[in-house]
């Protein structure tokens, strides 16, 4: 016991980052069903990256220094393969060259070495306060070989439960494990295989949260519903984010949902405001967190240690300071547009404005794609007096836009040009400035 406590000293002592508070893992879903929270209670709003490959394709010391630099930014979860299909050197072997299974596509057949490594990997992200969204079957983009959804069939029912018993008993003392199951296609036809890998791991593991990743436009609830085992729905979209998202949110009864996949940092084209703007989107619209992604970091490819401080992550570090101080688990979104009541943008186009108020009305977080002038009923802030913000998301500086008598409406304008967030308080709250921390 004196050489652990001795051990774990010195690793405190090595990365100062530990010293700070973490979440009591594993999660659980709050009373109400819309968000998550750690086991003493306390709203857990996810921000998440999407490094699937961390298991298979850096050594210790590589994947050591991803997480060192997630945890550092506010990253609290990730999104990993726990087997590889495909994006690894040698698929489906690790960087050591182990593969998950001692016969070749056997589910039954598990790779002691192979799962020893992956263990070292969600342990080592604990250390650093995040949790692991595990994906044990992940299934692939239709039409390509990069999953397991040929061998989930070829294996069968019997075999994807063997499978799943093998894992609960091994990870049910884990904490900080969600379950991932699918990836980036429906099951289809493998549906039942993947329901049996889910029946069998919760045959062992009764602490842990399962989730789901569809195809694009396809929310977990629209295909594992019936399994029995999901406690957490996921948005993946590439169209209009914000209206999936708010579908999501008015599902009858609510379940807590996250936006798990919309467009990667680095692929499609895809803007600085595009990263911002779909993870202000997902929290606005009722979700319990959001994952970004960034090519190269999510295979590990050419440049990936370079990618770990692209606007994007910066981005998402100014998100958390934003949100963590307020009532951000008791928003809700403003649909009807009866807080903030002019200056929306178009539903239908990219600069749409979302605006959440939380339920007692002592705060009100809008965010707008592009600089307008908005007009908020101010009646609808609790308290006689309000204190109003204006927070650059790309920088995470907040400036005071003054303090206002909580009567009839009143227009604000951003100081520049880009995108913007409005935070409006109730004064007699005190609330600290929004933004920046670190």
């Amino acid at each position: 016991m004196k050489q652990i406590v001795l051990a774990l000293l010195g690793s405190l002592v090595l990365n100062p980052g530990l010293l700070a508070a973490q979440p009591a893992y594993p999660l659980k879903v709050s009373p109400n069903h819309r968000y998550l929270m750690d086991q003493h209670n306390e709203p857990f709003l996810l921000q998440g990256d999407a490094p699937w490959s961390l298991i298979v394709v850096p050594d210790q010391e590589d994947a050591e220094e991803y997480l060192r630099i997630r945890s550092r930014q506010g990253f609290n979860s990730i999104i990993v393969n726990l087997i590889e299909h495909k994006f690894a050197a040698h698929p489906p072997r690790n960087h050591a060259g182990e593969e998950p299974f001692t016969t070749p596509g056997d589910f039954t057949t598990p790779n002691e070495k192979y799962f020893a490594h992956a263990d070292w990997v969600i342990r080592k992200a604990a250390q650093y306060g995040i949790q692991v969204l595990l994906a044990p079957i992940y299934l692939g983009y239709k039409g390509t070989e990069e999953g397991w959804y040929e061998e989930a069939l070829a294996n069968g029912p019997e075999k994807c439960l063997a499978y799943g018993r093998y894992l609960g008993k091994r990870y049910k003392d884990f904490d900080n494990i969600i379950w991932l199951m699918g990836g980036d296609r429906d099951p289809g036809k493998a549906l039942e295989e993947v329901d049996a890998v889910a029946k069998g791991i919760r045959g062992y593991d009764h602490r842990h949260l399962f989730t789901a990743h569809c195809a694009p436009e396809h929310s977990a609830l629209d295909e594992y519903a019936g399994g029995g085992w999901l406690n957490l729905n996921t948005t993946y979209t590439y169209k209009l984010v914000h209206d999936l998202l708010l579908r999501d949110y008015d599902r009858k009864p609510p379940t807590p949902f996250i936006l798990i996949e919309s467009t990667y940092e680095g692929e499609h084209n895809a803007s600085e405001v595009q990263i911002r703007r779909q993870a202000y989107w997902a929290v606005l619209s009722g979700a319990t967190g959001q994952c970004m992604g960034n090519r190269p970091i999510w295979l590990f490819g050419p440049g990936w240690k370079k990618a770990l401080d692209s606007p994007g992550a910066e981005a998402m570090t100014y998100l958390g300071d934003i949100f963590q101080p307020r009532a951000w688990y008791d928003l809700v979104p403003d649909q009807q547009h009866q807080v903030v009541t002019k200056g929306l943008g178009e539903f239908n186009g990219l600069d749409y404005l979302a605006a959440a108020r939380t339920s007692d009305g002592s705060t009100v977080i809008a965010y707008m794609p592009t600089r307008r002038t908005v007009t908020v009923d101010m009646s609808k802030i609790s308290g006689s007096q309000a204190k109003v913000w204006w927070v650059n998301p790309r920088k995470g500086n907040a400036a005071t836009a003054g303090t206002f008598f909580t009567s009839g409406s009143r227009e604000f304008t951003p100081p520049g040009d880009g995108d913007w967030v409005l935070v409006i308080d109730d004064a007699s709250r005190n609330l600290p400035p929004p933004g920046k921390s670190r």
